[in-house]
């Protein structure tokens, strides 16, 4: 079947917007998850810094439209990382395209930052019913260093612990 030739259009003119990406000359390793990499903390620093050069791109709607519309699995694009834009997806962001088709990224972080809220809310609700029910205090999602070694001198006994302390084995 032939294409119609009213529907193609330059192949400049659409992808024009990255040669002005301040991306551009950068290591695709601030952008992308290096296979190597397989720490948590280096993932979280590689995409605040990849964010935080995405914030002041010319053009970061135009880069954030198209990894939204094509489905971009991997990757910062737009000041977006993978999970903000799973996220997206998710709750949606199509209704904020302007007449220019591009998204309107202020209603976008709008948007991720309140369900974050509402996450992060329900999380807290959770641990604090787990917390109501072992004993301890709303919003202690974890044991105090303190509370573990109170916690281990009731079990073991003071003297297990003093020989702990000086070098013997304890029970």
């Amino acid at each position: 079947m032939a294409r119609s030739t009213s529907s193609l259009q330059p192949i400049s003119e659409v992808w024009e917007w990255q040669l002005l990406g301040r991306c551009r000359d950068r290591s695709g390793t601030q952008f992308f998850h290096p296979d190597d990499d397989l720490g948590r903390i280096s993932r979280r620093l590689r995409e605040a810094a990849a964010k935080r050069l995405c914030g002041s791109c010319p053009v970061r709607r135009q880069c954030a439209t198209h990894a939204l519309t094509v489905g971009e699995e991997y990757g910062v694009w737009g000041g977006f990382s993978e999970n903000d834009r799973y996220l997206l997806r998710e709750l949606g962001w199509e209704d904020t395209l302007d007449r220019h088709q591009l998204a309107d990224l202020d209603v976008l972080e709008r948007r991720m930052a309140r369900a974050r809220e509402k996450a992060q809310r329900q999380r807290e609700q959770r641990q604090a019913a787990r917390n109501a029910a072992g004993g301890r205090p709303a919003g202690d999602s974890r044991a105090h260093p303190r509370e573990r070694v109170d916690r281990t001198i009731r079990q073991r006994g003071t003297a297990d612990l003093a020989a702990v302390g000086a070098g013997g084995r304890g029970g």
